[in-house]
């Protein structure tokens, strides 16, 4: 099993350059816990820091009781997983695997089974003699999964290892890396900017923006919980409706006054938070040509259809707002032509509101 890891206002500026706001937060031990988020937002700079290549300004990494900012990389006892996998061209599969046995000074006899262990976990056996130029880049990916996990590090670091694959060989990995995980427990902090790879993989995710992390928690709970309109169009799609106005009614739901003077009601939120927008995903909303709820129903008309594999994508114009439904399904039938008037609704309860 792994260790729990520990963050405790971990911060990193370069001058007045705050690329990591004070941050703390807790990996339980066996955790998969991804971070993520677009370019420039910190994670690269989170891994950097609890690697050990990116010296921290401030606050601690802990592990095992022990604060590891000041401990060399190679002193740290973490294992990483590359982008670019940084296979030794010019060792075998086995040798690749055994390499950080040997820096440590394990004996030759220990190595050859941790070795073995590792290669069966990754079903590598039959290659171990073949040499990383031989390998598919999956193959690849196994040996340096199998490379960084073989000293049992206290966490495995894992920077975008899927992102130089194709779409199904990623999708492949996936897998891979989960059932490998689990059947060695170790605890994992693994950073990609594809929210598909980390909501499939993780049992919790932070998500960060400008150096700082805007919320944590199990993937459906920020798809469907978001804090704020970063945190809501960075995990999904996303409709944002500006609101105007908000009133309690007689039926304890909000209404709310949208832009172009429309009024929808929606749940009214448990935490008192002062809302921007109103969160629609494009999967709960309805369109039809009429038989709308009458209450709730807006008209507009279709400005694009995009079809793709089993969905159809709508882009609605509804006065000034510009609303897009996601229709899976029977429902998809008949399909709507740009152009087309047509009605939006979607229940109450679909819907919630956020701040900015």
């Amino acid at each position: 099993m792994g260790s729990a890891v520990e963050f405790v206002e971990l911060g990193k500026t370069y001058g007045a350059h705050v690329a990591l706001s004070p941050t703390s937060f807790l990996i339980e031990p066996g955790e998969f816990f991804s971070i993520i988020g677009p370019s420039g937002s910190g994670k690269s700079t989170m891994l950097g820091v609890t690697a050990g290549f990116i010296s921290a300004s401030k606050g601690a990494v802990v592990i095992d009781g022990k604060n590891i900012v000041s401990v060399p990389p190679y002193r740290r006892n973490i294992g990483m997983v590359f982008q670019n996998y940084a296979l030794f061209p010019f060792l075998t599969v086995a040798e690749n695997i055994a390499f950080p046995l040997r820096m440590r000074g394990i004996p030759r006899a220990d190595r050859e089974v941790r070795v073995r262990k590792l290669m069966d976990a990754v079903r590598l056996g039959a290659l171990q003699d073949r040499y990383p130029a031989m390998l598919s880049g999956g193959q690849q990916q196994r040996v340096a999964l199998a490379r960084a996990a073989v000293y049992d590090p206290a966490i495995l670091l894992m920077d975008e290892p899927l992102g130089a694959l194709d779409k199904n060989l990623r999708e492949e990995m996936q897998e891979e890396i989960r059932g490998f995980q689990a059947s060695i427990g170790a605890t994992v902090m693994y950073v990609t900017h594809d929210q598909n790879e980390a909501t499939s993989m993780a049992r919790r995710i932070a998500i960060m923006s400008t150096g700082k992390i805007e919320q944590i928690g199990a993937p459906e709970q920020l798809y469907l919980d978001p804090t704020n309109a970063f945190v809501a169009s960075f995990l999904g799609e996303a409709n944002l409706l500006e609101i105007k106005s908000t009133s309690l009614s007689k039926e304890r739901t909000t209404m709310v006054l949208l832009e172009g003077g429309f009024e929808v009601a929606t749940k009214t939120p448990k935490d008192g938070r002062a809302p921007t927008f109103l969160l629609v995903r494009p999967e709960n909303i309805k369109v039809s040509r009429s038989g709308g709820d009458e209450n709730s129903a807006l008209k507009g008309y279709v400005r694009e259809v995009i079809y793709a594999a089993g969905t159809v994508k709508y882009k609605v114009s509804v006065g000034p707002l510009n609303i897009n439904a996601r229709i899976m399904g029977e429902e998809m039938f008949p399909l709507f032509c740009v152009g087309e008037e047509i009605q939006v609704w979607w229940a109450p309860s679909a819907s919630s509101l956020v701040a900015a």
